[in-house]
C-alpha cells in the first residue's frame, strides 16, 4: 500500500506512461520493502522523495542517449528515468543478487524495451569493458564524489557526463573532492538543480564532464 498521494505533477513528468511509474511505485513499496531494497518508511514518499525526484535528471540528458545508472539498487534513479525517456538507451548496473532480480522483474512486468540490467560494480575491469563507453552516467546514494569519479568517469565516452543526485551538501561534497576530480581527468563540474517550480524541493545534482577523447583515463582499483 502506497502512502503518499500521488501528486498532480507526475502527470507533468511522465505523460502518458504514468500507468508504468504507478506500478512500478506499487512494486517498490509491497516487494521492494519486503526484500529489504528500501525502507518501510520511505512508501510515505515515494513519489517526490523517489520517482519524481528521479526521472527529472532527464532535464540534464539529451535525445536519444545512452545512460548508465550505476549502482542502480531499486532501480533508482535508472528506473524512473527509462520511464519517463523512452527514448534513452538505459543499463542498470548492480552487484547484488537479490537487487539484480528485482531490476529484472520489474524491467520485465512494465515492458521497459529500453532498459536492460547488468550485474556488476562501476570499478571492475571485465565490468568496465562490457559497458563502457556512454554519453551518461547516473548515480545515487551509490558513494562518495571522491570515490564515484574514479569508478564513473571511465565507463563515460569522450566529453561524457557524470550525474551524481546529491543533497544540500553537494558543494561541501565538490570543494572537498577537487583533488580527486583532477585526478580522475574531470574537464569541468557544476552543482545543478532540476524540477525547479515542479518539486517543492529540486533535485540536487553534481555534473561532472569527462575528457574528450584520447584523455580519460582508463583507470582500476
Amino acid at each position: 500500500m502506497i502512502g503518499q498521494d500521488e501528486p498532480a505533477v507526475a502527470h507533468t513528468i511522465f505523460g502518458s506512461r504514468l500507468p508504468q511509474a504507478r506500478r512500478y511505485a506499487e512494486l517498490l513499496a509491497d516487494l521492494g520493502v519486503q526484500r529489504g531494497l528500501i525502507g518501510p518508511r520511505e512508501t510515505d514518499r515515494l513519489w517526490e522523495r523517489h520517482l519524481l525526484n528521479s526521472a527529472l535528471i532527464g532535464e540534464l540528458i539529451g535525445p536519444a542517449a545512452t545512460v548508465l545508472d550505476v549502482g542502480s539498487g531499486a532501480g533508482l534513479p535508472g528506473i524512473p528515468l527509462g520511464i519517463a525517456r523512452p527514448d534513452l538507451s538505459m543499463t542498470l548496473l548492480e552487484p547484488m543478487a537479490r537487487r539484480v532480480t528485482f531490476l529484472i522483474e520489474v524491467v520485465d512486468q512494465l515492458e521497459l524495451v529500453n532498459v536492460s540490467v547488468v550485474r556488476g560494480r562501476a570499478e571492475d575491469t571485465a565490468v568496465r569493458r562490457l559497458v563502457a563507453g556512454g554519453e551518461f552516467v547516473t548515480a545515487r546514494a551509490v558513494a562518495p564524489l571522491e570515490r564515484l569519479v574514479g569508478w564513473c568517469l571511465p565507463l563515460l565516452g569522450p566529453a561524457g557526463q557524470l550525474l551524481a543526485v546529491k543533497g544540500s551538501a553537494a558543494q561541501r561534497e565538490v570543494d572537498a573532492a577537487r583533488s580527486a576530480l583532477r585526478a580522475a581527468g574531470a574537464v569541468a563540474v557544476e552543482v545543478v538543480s532540476v524540477g525547479l517550480g515542479l518539486l517543492s524541493t529540486p533535485t540536487t545534482v553534481v555534473r561532472v564532464i569527462a575528457p574528450a577523447a584520447g584523455r580519460l583515463r582508463r583507470r582500476t582499483r
